[in-house]
């Protein structure tokens, strides 16, 4: 079966044989650069001559060597492309020729080149504020045409002058700044294959140099050894070098100068007068360099370089201390004594002090010299830079000065101390004298002496009335004597108080009064108040004197009774007469107590506090007892109410929280009912500092009980000691005697049991000025009130409380609400001594 293609071509054979015809396959053809293609021309009909013309309609010869033409046979033709280059593209044409028979045909070859990035470099590099031409050269065939990017986001140079995107596709940026540093992205693409390809380019801006002195001038001390840094410190991208320079030389580290590594610092050596001028620190980077002086000041410190030590004697017209200094700049020159400054041109209030200075000398000119100019004198030379202190110290040698009170008070039998105290250079030696005659004497036994550095005192034990009168202190030393005369006055008992005013209540009585006219000579220690019914014995009560006791309240008595009242004040000599007697009668039964009266003083430890009260009056009926309630002010809440014994008379509330307000309301109850409630507010106190050492591992169990058992022999000991010295009795007692052959503490001890003044061992020589009397007897337990008392031996235990008060407390130390009972119990006052 014959084929279309046979008789086309059979067709086409009848044809040729009239003429020449020329077919080039392909007609067309697309070659990538570097790709190698060839093109078939085919014949019909008799051509003799098969050639191929470029496009720029040169004939191809055969010898060319990257497009060759070869002839098959004598009806094809081939042109084959070597290596194609876009320089290769175009139309070539393939011609046959017989004869005047010519036949042509033509093929369009079209060169295809992918995009190539020829000169794209990375980094490149601007200096801040030039005009960045940032380079990507690209080829490609079809030409591509190129897209910037930045961040991310296309760059549009119609919408930012600063940017523009030049013929050569090169991005210009102009005035670059920092901020422009970064990666752009070069994007090439050829619309009519759809190829793209980019390149990252990273553009780095350098910064010019900024260069700041830390300080632009220093000043430095010259000649002490020291050494001097000049600071620069630099900013700029890349980060500068900085370097320095003195003179128009270039410093290098070395024996006179150390560099930092970034060269930021300058540390100038054993600094002298010479280095001073100026320096110049240079910061380079790529962008270029800046400077920056810093000016070094040298300057000579202020020293003192002479003083002298004075002596002078008290009352000399004048002396004169000298001071003298070096220091550039010049030196000013002061003077201070005990806190008080003197310079150039000042003098004392009294015109005896002046200074006077001169270049670099001062001088400190004392008139008039009184023996307390004596001691160290500050002269103080300062100047810009420094300055030098150095003492001096003057001397005053002066007759002894006597000082001391000269009225002392005693009575017989009661030691006193009279104190003559002695200031004098060189030191003094005292004598005592009485009468004209040296004391003591040798047949005198109630007469001692005791010397500190000082002082010197006389112990006198009065024994009787010749004893008292005038006694001289004569201190001498070898610039004079000085006497003084001292008076041992005979102390006598109080005056009377006087009664001011007296308000009764049903079961009580206020009584206010004024402290005596007349003390005695010696202080009051006790006030005794005395009370009694009609046709009954006088009971009374002692007080402690205190500054602020002014008034007493008498608790315990009948309601619509008569009564009268005196008191009278007690001294070391004695208790002295009654006031006048006053008269009162106690009103009617009221029912309810009156409102305690509340006083709080905070404990040591700080959130603890001690609540006393004062029963004004109970109403005509006993207390049964007291309700105590507390809270804080910023609760709602009460503590549980406590439930105080009638002989309460104080409640202590512990375990409070640190630094908050508390309100406290205490009531007295009777048969009769509720008194209004005494209220009281307070603060306790901040929480202490946690001592250092205080927080982190604790001691161990065993070292705990260790210290427990440590505390409590030491505490067996001091009571075995107590016992020994005060009744001898204990272990040590038991030793003393069996081993010793010793019954127990001395006749000194005796003596000061029995009152006589008691001084420390001669090593000291250190007197205890005391004034007492004859030892005061135990109060019996029927109430035998107690006898004369003085001025040493308190009538109750220390902070006001009574031997039972003191016991009760101690009863309770471990419980938070502590009671003590009423005061020491009530005396009949014609059973005590006056």
């Amino acid at each position: 079966m014959l084929q279309i293609r046979d008789i086309l071509w059979g067709f086409l054979y009848i044809a040729c044989a009239v003429a020449i015809q020329v077919q080039v396959t392909p007609t067309h053809r697309e070659i990538s650069v570097g790709e190698s293609k060839f093109f078939l021309c085919e014949v019909v009909g008799d051509a003799k001559d098969i050639d191929w013309f470029a496009p720029n309609g040169e004939k191809i010869l055969p010898n060319n060597p990257n497009i060759q033409v070869s002839r098959n046979d004598e009806t094809t033709s081939t042109l084959t492309i070597y290596h194609a280059d876009v320089d290769h593209a175009g139309i070539y044409k393939c011609v046959a020729k017989n004869g005047d028979k010519e036949a042509q045909a033509t093929v369009q070859v079209k060169i295809f080149q992918k995009i190539t990035f020829k000169n794209v470099p990375s980094p490149q590099e601007f200096n801040e504020g030039d005009d960045a031409d940032i380079v990507c050269d690209v080829v490609g065939s079809p030409v591509p045409f190129i897209i910037w990017k930045h961040k991310g986001a296309r760059i549009q140079a119609n919408k930012d002058v600063r940017y523009n995107i030049m013929e050569n596709g090169h991005l210009l940026i102009r005035g670059i700044k920092k901020i422009d540093e970064g990666a752009y992205n070069c994007e090439a693409r050829v619309m009519e294959t759809g190829e793209i390809n980019f390149k990252m380019i990273n553009v780095i801006v350098n910064v010019l140099p900024t260069i700041r002195a830390r300080q632009s001038e220093v000043n430095g001390t010259a000649d002490m050894g020291g050494s001097i840094l000049l600071a620069c410190d630099a900013d700029g991208y890349p980060e500068p070098i900085v370097t320095w320079a003195h003179n128009n030389v270039i410093l290098e580290s070395g024996d006179k100068y150390s560099l930092t590594e970034d060269g930021s610092e300058l540390v100038i050596k054993d600094v002298i007068k010479v280095d001073e001028g100026d320096y110049t620190c240079i910061a380079r980077n790529k962008a270029g360099e800046m400077s920056q002086e810093v000016s070094l000041n040298v300057f000579v410190q202020a020293k003192i370089t002479y003083l002298n030590n004075q002596t002078a004697t008290e009352f000399d017209d004048e002396v004169t201390l000298t001071c003298e200094a070096s220091g550039d700049p010049t030196p000013s020159i002061s003077w201070s004594f005990q806190n008080r400054m003197f310079s150039e041109g000042e003098q004392s209030h009294d015109g005896n002090i002046v200074v006077r200075s001169h270049a670099r000398v001062s001088s400190l000119h004392l008139k008039n010299v009184d023996f307390t100019y004596a001691g160290e004198y500050l002269c103080t030379a300062s100047n810009s830079i420094g300055q030098d202190n150095q003492p001096v110290y003057l001397e005053v040698r002066y007759a002894p000065k006597i000082l001391g009170v000269v009225a002392v008070y005693t009575w017989e039998g009661n030691p006193a101390n009279i104190s003559c105290g002695v200031e004098a250079h060189p030191g003094a030696s005292v004598t005592w004298f009485r009468d004209g005659l040296q004391v003591p004497s040798v047949n005198t036994s109630n007469v001692k002496i005791y010397s500190t550095q000082s002082s010197s005192y006389l112990e006198v034990s009065p024994e009787s009335q010749s004893d008292f009168g005038s006694y001289n202190c004569t201190a001498t030393n070898a610039m004079g004597t000085e006497s003084k005369e001292f008076i041992l006055i005979q102390a006598e008992v109080p005056s009377p108080p006087e009664i001011q005013r007296l308000e009764p209540f049903s079961s009580s009585a206020a009584v206010e009064f004024d402290e005596p006219v007349s003390f005695g000579g010696v202080p009051i220690i006790k006030y005794r108040l005395q009370w009694r019914s009609d046709g009954q014995d006088w009971t009374g009560r002692d007080y402690d004197a205190t500054e602020d006791l002014t008034e007493f309240t008498i608790g315990g008595l009948t309601p619509d009774t008569n009564y009268e009242v005196k008191m009278s004040a007690i001294n070391g000599k004695g208790e002295g007469e009654n006031s006048a007697v006053v008269k009162f009668k106690t009103g009617p039964i009221q029912g309810e107590p009156s409102t305690p009266k509340l006083e709080a003083m905070v404990q040591n430890q700080g959130n603890a506090l001690k609540v006393n009260w004062i029963m004004q009056d109970d109403g005509g009926s006993p207390i049964n007892h007291y309700l105590v309630r507390y809270k804080a002010k910023h609760v709602s809440d009460w503590k549980p109410e406590i439930r105080m014994p009638r002989s309460s008379e104080y409640v202590v509330l512990s375990g409070l929280d640190w630094n908050t307000e508390y309100e406290i309301r205490i009531v007295a109850v009777n048969q009769k009912g509720k008194s209004e409630p005494g209220i009281l507010s307070f603060r306790t106190a901040t929480e202490p500092t946690t001592m250092p050492g205080a927080s982190g591992s604790g001691l161990s169990t065993g070292a705990i009980v260790g210290i427990l058992i440590v505390v409590f022999f030491v505490l067996l000991v001091a009571v075995d000691v107590t016992c020994y010295f005060l009744n001898k009795c204990g272990v040590l007692m038991c030793i003393a005697i069996n081993f010793c052959g010793k019954a127990g503490p001395g006749a000194k001890s005796k003596d000061m049991e029995e009152g006589k003044a008691a001084f420390t061992k001669d090593e000291s020589k250190e007197p205890i000025v005391e004034v007492r009397t004859e030892e005061e007897p135990t109060q019996n337990q029927e109430g035998v009130g107690p006898t004369e008392p003085n001025e040493t031996t308190p009538l109750t235990e220390p902070d006001g409380k009574t031997k039972d008060d003191v016991k009760t407390e101690a009863n309770n130390t471990a419980a938070e609400v502590k009671t003590v009972p009423n005061e020491a119990p009530q005396t009949n006052g014609n059973e005590s001594k006056a």
